[in-house]
């Protein structure tokens, strides 16, 4: 049975989804998993891979969702990323790490959004 946190999250990240598709992101994969860790959407735009943490809270947060992507998260993010950029032979291809936050209102429509290259793409090592 689904916590409540986990649909929450699963809200935010379909949110996010449709507000990628729609600023013209190809979606890749979704909820890419592997032995370092999972990245919730791993996009295109242009020759970039893009690749994308959810974040989603109720109301107004104490701190944003994008501050809650913490340093032990962040080493996660790359290393499930190098993951994939070596499953798929994109190393010789750009990519960054984008954060969307999903802040959802009672009686609004959600608050989305990006946050770009929010991670340096030389951390990620082959």
């Amino acid at each position: 049975m689904a916590t409540a946190r986990s649909r929450l999250g699963s809200a935010g990240e379909k949110l996010a989804l449709a507000f990628l598709a729609r600023t013209g992101c190809e979606i890749l994969h979704t909820n890419f998993r592997c032995r370092c860790g999972e990245i919730d959407i791993v996009a295109r735009e242009g020759d970039c891979t893009v690749f994308v943490e959810v974040r989603t809270r109720r109301g107004c947060p104490e701190i944003s969702p994008a501050e809650s992507v913490g340093p032990r998260k962040q080493q996660r993010l790359m290393r499930a990323a190098a993951e994939y950029l070596s499953c798929h032979d994109l190393w010789d291809k750009p990519c960054r790490f984008d954060i969307v936050e999903v802040v959802l209102q009672p009686d609004a429509p959600a608050d989305i959004r990006v946050w770009k290259g929010v991670l340096e793409e030389s951390q990620v090592n082959p």
